[in-house]
C-alpha cells in the first residue's frame, strides 16, 4: 500500500517533553494512561515503583526504539494484523491504538471517502466494514506503567493551549489607508501590515459560517491537504477530532465549484494590480478558500514563485509568525539555509534534550527543499520561548475576523488557527515585486509551482507581459540598473573613507 508519511520531531530523534502546566495544557492525562519517559525516572525513586511493562510486553522486539516499531508496523503490517496484535499484550495494544498509523492508512486507502467516527482507528474500521459497531462508551485499556515520548507526543501537542503564545503583536494595523500610502509604506518596503476596514464591507462577512457553508456547499468536494472530501464530511471530522495537526481545507477551485461564492467578496484595491493575469487561464494557481479548526494551519514557508499575498479572515482568528526573506526561522531546514539558522536550531534543540542528526546541516544549496520537521504546536513548545531571547526576533500578529494580512514576497510565515476559521487568500504580482518574480522564474525553474509546464514558463510570462504592457518592463529594468549604478558610485566616491581596518606598513 502506498503510504502518506507524516513525520514529527520524535520520529527523527528522541525528545523529552517539557513539564506540563495548567496554563499551557488543556489536559495532561493520556486516554491510555501513557506517560512521557521523564516520568519513569521520577517515579523510579518511589519504593513502590513496579518498573515499566515495555520489556515484558514486547519481548525480544523491546530492543527496538518506539519510532522503529511504529515504522515497521506502518511498512510491513496490514490493519487487520494490527488488530490481532493488539490482543497479544497491553504494550502492543498501545502501539495498535496509535492514531497516526490509522490516519495514514485511512488517507492512503480511502482518500476523502470516509465518514469520521471519533478516531482515525474507528474511522478506518467503520469505512472498511460498515457493519463494524463502534462502542461509544467503551473505555480504553489503561496502561499506566508504560513510558514513551514518541507515543505521548501527539497527545501532548494536541492538548496544548495557544494562550501562552499570543502575547506579542507587532504588525501595524491600518484603516482608511490610501493607495499611495500602501505602496509607499508597505508594498515598496516589502513590509507586512494588517488592514482592518476591508473585509467588514464584504457580503461574506456576517454571512459565511459553518452552518451557511453546510447548507450551500455541503455536498461539494473540497481539497483538504492530500484528499478531496465533501464539506459535510470534513466538518464532521473538524468539529470532533483531537489531532495534533488537523487536516486543513485549502481549496483552489472553490470559485469554479461554487460559482455564486465569488459574489460575496472582491479583491481589495491594494492588490488588484496582478500581472500574472496577462496569462489568463494559464496563470499559476493563485486563489484559495481556507477552512480549518483550531490547531490547523501551515508550517513555515514562503509563498510560491516569489509572489506577494493577502489573507482575509472571514470568521475566527489566526496567529502569524513571520521572518524576513534572508532569515531562516529556527526549526526550519532549507537547501539554501544559513549556517547561523541551522546552528541556532541545533543549539535550541540540544538544550531541549533533542539531538538531530548533523547531516541536516548539509542542506545548503538552492532552497529547493524546505523541511520543518515539527508540527505547529511542537514548534511553539520547543522554540517559541527561545526566539524572544535572540536576534532577529520575528514579526507576530493575530489577524482577526474582518481583517486582512498583507504578506510581502519572500517572507517566511507560519499560520495557526486559534479557533474554527474561514478565510480567503490570494497571491499576486504587482509592480513592486515584478522583477523579483521574473528573476525567480528565470533562475529557479525547478521551483516554479502552480502550472503544468514549468520549463518555458519564464519566457511565456515575460513575452505575455511585454505584449500587454509594451515598454514597461524595459523601463523598470533600466531604473533598477541606474539605481545599482548610483549605489556603486556612492561607494566609489566614499572610497577614501572606506577600509577593512588593516594597518599599513608605514604605521
Amino acid at each position: 500500500m502506498a503510504l502518506c508519511k507524516r513525520r514529527r520531531l520524535s520520529d527523527a530523534f528522541s525528545s523529552r517533553p517539557q513539564k506540563p502546566n495548567k496554563r499551557t495544557f488543556l489536559s495532561s492525562s493520556h486516554p491510555l494512561a501513557i506517560k512521557p519517559l521523564g516520568n519513569y525516572y521520577f517515579e523510579s525513586t518511589n519504593p513502590a515503583f513496579k518498573g515499566s511493562c515495555r520489556t515484558s510486553g514486547l519481548g525480544f522486539i523491546a530492543a527496538l526504539s518506539d519510532e522503529l516499531i511504529l515504522d515497521v508496523i506502518e511498512r510491513f503490517l496490514e490493519p487487520r494484523d494490527l488488530c490481532r496484535l493488539a490482543e497479544t499484550s497491553r504494550v502492543l495494544y498501545v502501539f495498535a491504538h496509535h492514531d497516526d498509523l490509522w490516519r495514514t492508512w485511512t488517507v492512503n486507502e480511502f482518500r476523502g471517502n470516509f465518514t469520521w467516527s471519533g478516531t482515525w482507528r474507528a474511522t478506518y474500521l467503520k469505512t472498511n466494514n460498515p457493519s463494524y459497531e463502534i462502542q461509544e462508551n467503551d473505555t480504553p485499556v489503561q496502561v499506566s506503567d508504560f513510558y514513551s515520548d514518541t507515543l505521548y507526543q501527539p497527545f501532548y501537542c494536541a492538548s496544548a493551549s495557544m494562550e501562552p503564545f499570543m502575547g506579542v503583536e507587532n504588525v501595524e494595523r491600518r484603516s482608511n489607508l490610501s493607495m499611495a500610502e500602501f505602496v509607499t509604506d508597505y508594498a515598496i518596503p516589502n513590509k507586512p501590515v494588517i488592514i482592518t476596514d476591508i473585509v467588514t464591507q464584504w457580503p461574506a462577512f456576517g454571512k459565511w459560517n459553518d452552518t451557511y457553508f453546510l447548507e450551500r456547499y455541503g455536498d461539494v468536494r473540497f481539497r483538504a491537504e492530500v484528499v478531496d472530501i465533501e464539506l459535510r464530511n470534513y466538518y464532521r471530522y473538524a468539529h470532533n477530532q483531537r489531532d495534533e495537526s488537523p487536516l486543513y481545507l485549502f481549496d483552489k477551485k472553490f470559485v469554479r465549484d461554487c460559482p455564486d461564492i465569488a459574489d460575496d467578496f472582491e479583491v481589495p484595491e491594494y492588490f488588484r494590480e496582478d500581472y500574472f493575469s496577462v496569462l489568463g487561464n494559464e496563470r499559476p494557481d493563485y486563489r484559495w478558500l481556507i477552512v480549518g479548526p483550531a490547531r490547523s494551519g501551515s508550517t513555515f514557508h514562503k509563498d510560491p514563485n516569489s509572489t506577494s499575498a493577502w489573507n482575509a479572515v472571514i470568521t475566527g482568528s489566526k496567529k502569524w509568525i513571520m521572518y524576513p526573506p534572508d532569515t531562516v526561522p529556527p526549526g526550519v531546514f532549507t537547501s539554501e539555509g544559513s549556517w547561523r539558522a541551522a546552528a541556532l536550531t541545533m543549539s535550541i534543540l540540544t538544550r531541549q534534550h533533542v539531538h538531530p542528526p548533523l547531516t541536516w546541516l548539509n542542506l545548503l544549496l538552492d532552497e529547493s527543499e524546505v523541511t520543518s520537521p515539527v508540527s505547529l504546536m511542537e514548534w511553539h513548545l520547543n522554540f517559541y520561548k527561545k526566539i524572544h531571547q535572540i536576534q532577529p526576533r520575528p514579526i507576530e500578529a493575530i489577524c482577526r475576523a474582518g481583517e486582512v494580512m498583507f504578506v510581502p514576497n519572500g517572507w517566511w510565515h507560519m499560520v495557526v488557527n486559534l479557533e474554527d476559521s474561514i478565510a480567503i487568500t490570494q497571491n499576486y504580482v504587482g509592480a513592486h515585486n515584478l522583477l523579483n518574480v521574473l528573476r525567480f522564474l528565470r533562475d529557479k525553474p525547478n521551483q516554479v509551482s502552480g502550472v503544468s509546464d514549468t520549463d518555458g514558463f519564464y519566457i511565456k510570462f515575460r513575452e505575455a507581459f511585454q505584449k500587454a504592457y509594451p515598454g514597461f518592463l524595459e523601463r523598470i529594468e533600466k531604473e533598477e540598473t541606474e539605481k545599482r549604478l548610483t549605489t556603486w558610485e556612492r561607494l566609489k566616491d566614499g572610497g577614501s573613507r572606506f577600509s577593512f581596518g588593516f594597518v599599513s606598513d608605514d604605521e
